[in-house]
């Protein structure tokens, strides 16, 4: 009986429609297998329990008895995003919901913390040391970062990962795209919060991208796929103007990458600041140009009065999943990034990635790492026959493809069908668009609450510094002290629902 109980509750899982559904399914199942009982047992070798605990009851103490300075010293001193190994995947891999209570009221209380000191007014602990501690202690604490893969139409997955982050109030305010990731991500960032949901509305897009050139214009040198198309539906989905203007009008700090088509450059991650005047929509139709099917691509830019300019007018630009799929050493130096979250839809990546047990390691992982490695080496020896000639331009790219981590602190990725394969360079209708929305959500239900609390802390420093300078705008604009809040309240930001905007610190 109790085990038909769970089988039944398990196809309920698969069945369900909404996250909240989804998560008391969830719950229901972790009290029945027992993962509620390891939930509330502090022990475990797989972290520093008895230093959590610590950490944590010198925390609450702190801020009970109001010694603030002491609170922030241990604060500084202590924040970690893996201080005793709590970020560790094999915590999470015991429920379906949720980690070691411990592990849970230690983010907490941390968060409350700095609560605490930020809305609290403090004889000894003026607001300029506030702000000053916060920038400090959130840049050594870094912050997250989502990052969309390539994968032509497959792509669409990565729309609805974000409605179901976006919609639990988790979605990073950094976010990366490669190739058709690059489309969703300029959709996303280039949008406010309030224009957002409209994306998730599959009848509201039109994302009719590919349609293929005459034969003779193939054999003439030309790419498969006609370039104007696709870029026809950037111009429909992506607002119009340059990476600056995106970032000063929704916060968003937006990201896209793409590849040199000739020998002698590097691949680009182009945001804000590395590019502040390219536009966007020259940035994805480039990041988009898979080669042999779509042609390569020279950027633009605009000048201080909006008049379009080309953008380095020699060279010419490609796929970005080529050389940089994931930038992830480049977003840590430009954004402070320490934690990636990847949704990964690349059809020559996905089959080889699944939800490992971290503690069992299989023989097949260990074939996987050896033939990539051989092959890493194979490459490296053909390059160094074939010269720097077309031939050996392609070898550059295979091993580029090849070098790449493809995966992330948290990875999501689809279930992906011989169907979906076929069909990748098609353009989607609104019914495929639905189910790849759906299919994005399902698979991101799993690591929602993962996704919180690793990324709890980093958003509270984001918001914190928000309030902090609004309220020294306030007091420089009429040099009234704002309205104090009372220690331990949720701040309210921006926007009433409590999403964070505001440049960081």
């Amino acid at each position: 009986m109790y085990k038909k109980l769970i089988a039944s509750r398990l196809r309920d899982l698969e069945q369900a429609m909404t996250y909240a559904e989804w998560r008391d399914i969830a719950t229901e199942l972790d009290r029945l297998e027992g993962a509620d009982a390891w939930k509330q047992d502090e022990m475990s070798d797989d972290y520093d329990y008895l230093l959590i605990k610590e950490r944590l009851n010198t925390l609450r103490e702190l801020r009970k008895s109001g010694e603030v300075r002491q609170l922030v010293f241990q604060l500084a001193e202590g924040l970690h995003g893996n201080l005793g190994n709590v970020a560790d995947p094999v915590l999470y891999s015991y429920a379906r919901v949720g980690t070691k209570k411990l592990v849970q009221d230690y983010i907490e209380e941390s968060v409350r913390c700095l609560d605490y000191v930020c809305v609290g007014d403090f004889p000894d602990f003026s607001a300029d040391e506030k702000i000053l501690f916060f920038k400090r202690t959130g840049t050594s604490f870094g912050r997250s970062a989502l990052l969309l893969s390539g994968g032509a139409t497959l792509g669409m997955f990565h729309l609805g990962v974000i409605k179901a982050m976006f919609e639990q109030n988790v979605l990073p305010r950094v976010i990366s795209g490669s190739s058709a990731g690059a489309i969703i991500a300029s959709m996303v960032g280039t949008r406010t919060d309030e224009e957002l949901p409209a994306i998730f509305e599959p009848e509201s897009l039109s994302l009719q991208a590919f349609q293929t050139v005459s034969l003779r214009q193939v054999l003439s040198g030309r790419a498969l796929m006609d370039p104007s198309q696709l870029q026809a539906c950037l111009e429909r989905n992506i607002h119009p103007g340059s990476f600056i203007q995106a970032f000063e009008r929704t916060r968003r700090i937006l990201g896209v990458t793409v590849s040199p088509a000739e020998a002698h450059q590097s691949a680009r991650l182009l945001n804000y600041l590395t590019a502040p005047n390219v536009t966007i929509q020259s940035s994805v139709l480039a990041s988009c140009a898979v080669p042999g099917v779509f042609p390569p691509v020279m950027l633009d830019s605009l000048d201080f009065d909006g008049v379009k300019h080309p953008y380095m007018r020699s060279k010419r630009w490609v796929d970005g999943s080529i050389a940089n799929d994931l930038p992830m050493l480049r977003l840590a130096r430009l954004h402070n990034v320490n934690h990636y979250i990847v949704s990964q839809t690349n059809p020559h990546v996905v089959p080889f990635m699944r939800e490992v047990n971290p503690r069992r390691r299989s023989v097949s992982d260990a074939v996987q790492q050896f033939a990539t490695a051989a092959s890493r080496d194979v490459l490296k020896l053909t390059r160094s026959y074939v010269g720097a000639n077309a031939p050996g331009r392609i070898v550059d790219m295979l091993n580029d493809v090849l070098q790449q981590r493809y995966s992330g602190d948290i990875s999501v990725f689809p279930k992906q069908s011989p169907t979906q394969l076929m069909r990748m360079f098609s353009n989607p209708s609104a019914a495929a668009i639905a189910n790849f929305i759906r299919d994005g959500e399902r698979a991101t239900w799993p690591k929602l609450e993962r996704i919180r609390l690793q990324t709890r802390i980093s958003r509270a420093f984001e918001d914190c510094l928000f309030w902090l300078k609004e309220q020294g705008a306030m007091r420089a604009h009429d040099g009234r002290r704002p309205r104090r809040a009372r220690p331990g309240d949720r701040l309210k930001l921006a926007v009433s629902d409590g999403r964070r905007t505001g440049e960081p610190g």
